[in-house]
């Protein structure tokens, strides 16, 4: 349980945030980009849930990935391995990225095959979904950068429900948008 009674603690004043477990890191670290960047996208996903209010079933999924999300963030504030004996820390499991992948099944299961590239855009809702598609793919950027660094450990179920993650974005978009004006395509050469 987290218990928060004062907000500011002035302990960043200096330019650094502390991870779980108290080490300190610099603002502007690789780890925190990525958990910082995850944030955002739960943010993001907090407004496109403002347009899906008419739509439980994609609602619902939203604010699993809104859960998850938090759940990903302490995977990545996290790095440490538990001292012998003591809890194991909070990671992304394999059970999540395969629940993202039922949940893009879903969706998709009566949208029509692409012919096109789609651009962001067509309802509130999707153009909202496309966002949180950008933004988690940048999350997944930098994250992977964080794995591939030296010295640095990143939970591998944590980079694949990265990767899943932009993937559902973009079918919740569609469809978002099949279930009023349709996807917007992309016209090669079309304003030339």
């Amino acid at each position: 349980m987290v218990v928060l009674n004062k907000i500011y603690t002035r302990t960043g004043d200096d330019g650094s945030t502390a991870l779980v477990g108290g080490a300190r890191r610099p603002k502007h670290d690789l780890r925190v980009e990525a958990y910082g960047t995850v944030d955002e996208t739960n943010a993001q996903v907090g407004v496109a849930r403002l347009l899906t209010v008419g739509d439980a079933e994609l609602d619902a999924m939203l604010g699993r990935i809104q859960n998850d999300l938090f759940d990903l963030g302490a995977d990545l504030a996290n790095p440490e391995d538990p001292p012998p004996g003591g809890p194991e820390p909070l990671r992304i499991v394999e059970s999540q990225v395969t629940r993202l992948e039922a949940e893009i099944d879903l969706l998709n299961e009566n949208l029509d095959a692409l012919r096109s590239f789609v651009l962001p855009g067509g309802t509130p809702a999707a153009a909202h979904l496309h966002v949180c598609r950008t933004v988690s793919r940048r999350a997944e950027r930098v994250t992977a950068e964080l794995a591939a660094s030296d010295g640095e450990k990143v939970n591998p179920a944590a980079l694949r429900y990265l990767n899943r993650l932009s993937d559902f974005f973009f079918v919740a978009a569609r469809h978002a948008n099949a279930r009023r004006t349709g996807d917007v395509l992309w016209v090669p050469g079309a304003s030339r």
